[in-house]
């Protein structure tokens, strides 16, 4: 009973005070997860196969993977994932430059896939230079409702998702709350946790977007090369159960 009343005594004081449960401190730093500890990888270029691209787009430089971003295409992890988190760090050498991460990709995903074709099935996690949304805009003279620059998460082809709002207005991406992403040249960071079907993505050390229900929700692990020179490093995965 002490204990009983000494709760509803701390509630009173929580509403004299005007604070409740589960506000959100201000000024806090944000969750940042670097990709070290128990279980985690390091990805080189050594841990993924070619599939549609130029023996020339995708290189190692100082410990980076590099695409020249021609022609359209994708790198592909030699094995498949479940339950994974991902950590990358990533930047655009071009104005508007446009890659990505692709998750769960499946195997017919990839049958007869020519140069200039990105894979036609996977839930792709945007990485996408600010310029791409300015140009669209000068072009159009407004913002793009099918798009953002911070971290978009959708399905491609032949895969679906439920995506968390807020989304795009066909409702198929799942849009960032928050704009956090960094101009060409400077580096972005993404943390990525895929569990059970459910996608959610880290921009810069704060959750922005994702979605539930993948399908399929096993696959491979992709990189893009998207029409411009792209940079990835510190690219580490851990599997999970």
């Amino acid at each position: 009973m002490r204990t009983f009343f000494s709760m509803l005594g701390f509630s009173a004081l929580l509403l004299a005070t005007g604070a409740s449960f589960g506000a959100e401190p201000q000024n806090l730093p944000k969750a940042f997860i670097d990709g070290t500890g128990p279980g985690w990888k390091q990805l080189t270029l050594d841990d993924f196969d070619h599939v549609n691209c130029d023996p020339d787009t995708w290189s190692m430089k100082d410990g980076k993977i590099c695409t020249t971003g021609k022609p359209v295409g994708v790198v592909r992890s030699k094995q498949k994932y479940t339950n994974l988190e991902i950590v990358a760090e990533w930047r655009h050498l071009e104005h508007a430059g446009n890659s990505g991460i692709f998750l769960w990709a499946p195997d017919d995903a990839f049958v007869d896939l020519q140069p200039n074709k990105l894979p036609k099935g996977g839930i792709e996690v945007q990485i996408l230079d600010l310029g791409y949304a300015e140009n669209f805009e000068k072009k159009n003279g407004k913002k793009s409702d099918w798009f953002t620059t911070h971290g978009d998460v959708f399905p491609v082809g032949t895969s679906q998702l439920t995506p968390f709002e807020p989304t795009s207005a066909n409702g198929k991406r799942s849009f960032p709350r928050k704009e956090l992403t960094r101009p060409s040249p400077e580096w972005n960071h993404y943390y990525v946790r895929a569990i059970n079907g459910e996608v959610r993505l880290w921009v810069n050390g704060e959750e922005v977007s994702g979605g539930s229900q993948a399908q399929p929700a096993t696959g491979f692990m992709c990189l893009e090369s998207e029409g411009a020179p792209a940079e990835f490093r510190n690219l580490r995965i851990r599997e999970l159960p």
